[in-house]
């Protein structure tokens, strides 16, 4: 691959910054939120942004340096954006499940005044 020209290199540079920034705050929320539902969010928002930011980098840089289409950036960019959610989607209602045969009870019960006023806290 030749070098890039100034023109692409800087947005490449910028959306590979931001995708990493990305990644990086999403492995803090995982890491650092205290309940399972609530660690579910952050990882999933940062695959899914985070690597569309990746993927339209590598759609400039090969598009500038090589002078093509990545197609198979974009394929495994949907890839990444479909399944996320989904897998996300089966975590949640796995632990919900779970939490159920447990006898928790999820998710919580609003309290009637709150209900009211539409402060409940939905986990």
């Amino acid at each position: 691959m030749s070098a890039l020209p100034l023109w692409a290199a800087l947005p490449v540079a910028l959306l590979v910054v931001l995708g990493a920034t990305l990644a990086v705050l999403g492995t803090w929320g995982l890491a650092v939120l205290p309940r399972f539902y609530e660690r579910l969010h952050p990882p999933a928002l940062a695959s899914s942004w985070g690597t569309g930011a990746i993927v339209l980098a590598v759609i400039i840089a090969t598009s500038a340096g090589e002078g093509r289409l990545a197609i198979e950036a974009i394929v495994v960019g949907v890839f990444v954006i479909v399944t996320t959610p989904v897998t996300m989607m089966v975590l949640t209602r796995a632990a919900l499940q779970r939490d159920r045969a447990e006898g928790a009870d999820v998710p919580p019960a609003a309290k009637a005044d709150s209900v009211q006023s539409g402060s409940a806290d939905p986990l």
